[in-house]
């Protein structure tokens, strides 16, 4: 049986119910698109979803960043490469890169995974697994040609803009928010007509604590910088004295945008 590359590279459809109004590819899908990459990547390599449920692991996506030049268009074809850039005891690097059918490339994304017991939910030792196999497949000669997932760093200016309860689709088959469904909540906190005169160029989640299907989430966002805007998301577990709400902070992310009119 042939071994399989260090690279991994799945074809993927922009579905037109997948796009918005400009019909290019929801930020979102793109994201659920190079979660499934990884997902195949790493189930080909002996330690993806399906064997680690077996000794009762699982994959937790701690940070994520994509950086765009543009997004496919409804009913383009296109490729998502992803690789392991780093493994180490509790933390593994995996990149991105999505390209065109001839060779274009519409970006990157880089991110950051943990491997959590699923019935203590604290963090495993993922060299642990098939004796470090991982390792094997670690490459760090091709270029990822964009930032790591940086600190989001906001201040007390942050102002609260939503909060909503999650519900049955926010939840994914580990049993917490998904991390697309941030992602695309985060998106909607601008309005339609934003989108119209600005492109996401680089989006970038920070994932701190789960969240679970009805809890309620409140967003409170702050502009760091022209056309750059962090958003820190809490959830509401219980209230303090004096009747004060009692948070916890389960994610943040970062966005910078750029004119395109």
């Amino acid at each position: 049986m042939q071994t399989p590359s260090k690279v991994g590279r799945y074809p993927f459809l922009a579905e037109p119910f997948h796009c918005d109004f400009s019909q290019h590819l929801f930020m979102g899908h793109l994201g659920n698109h190079m979660l499934n990459a990884a997902d195949f990547h790493s189930s080909d390599r002996s330690f993806g979803m399906n064997y680690l449920s077996s000794i009762h692991r699982t994959w937790v996506l701690s940070r994520l960043a994509i950086e765009m030049t543009s997004m496919p268009r409804a009913y383009d074809k296109f490729f998502v490469e992803t690789w392991v850039e780093s493994a180490m005891k509790y933390f593994t690097s995996r990149n991105f890169k999505v390209c065109g059918e001839d060779g274009s490339v519409f970006g990157y994304g880089r991110s950051v995974w943990a491997m959590i017991d699923t019935e203590t939910r604290q963090p495993t030792d993922i060299l642990q697994v098939h004796d470090g196999l991982i390792h094997a497949y670690v490459e760090t000669e091709k270029p990822c040609p964009m930032a790591s997932p940086s600190r989001v760093r906001m201040t007390e200016r942050a102002r609260l803009v939503r909060t909503l309860e999650t519900h049955y689709n926010d939840v994914d088959v580990n049993g917490h928010v998904n991390s697309v469904k941030y992602i695309e909540h985060v998106l909607d906190l601008f309005p339609l007509d934003w989108y119209r005169t600005h492109f996401l160029k680089r989006f970038e989640m920070a994932y701190v604590a789960e969240a679970h299907g009805g809890d309620r989430l409140s967003f409170y966002r702050e502009e760091t910088a022209a056309n750059e805007y962090c958003v820190r998301i809490v959830k509401h577990v219980g209230m303090r004295e004096g009747g004060v709400d009692e948070l916890v902070e389960v994610a943040r992310s970062k966005m910078e945008f750029v004119n395109i009119c």
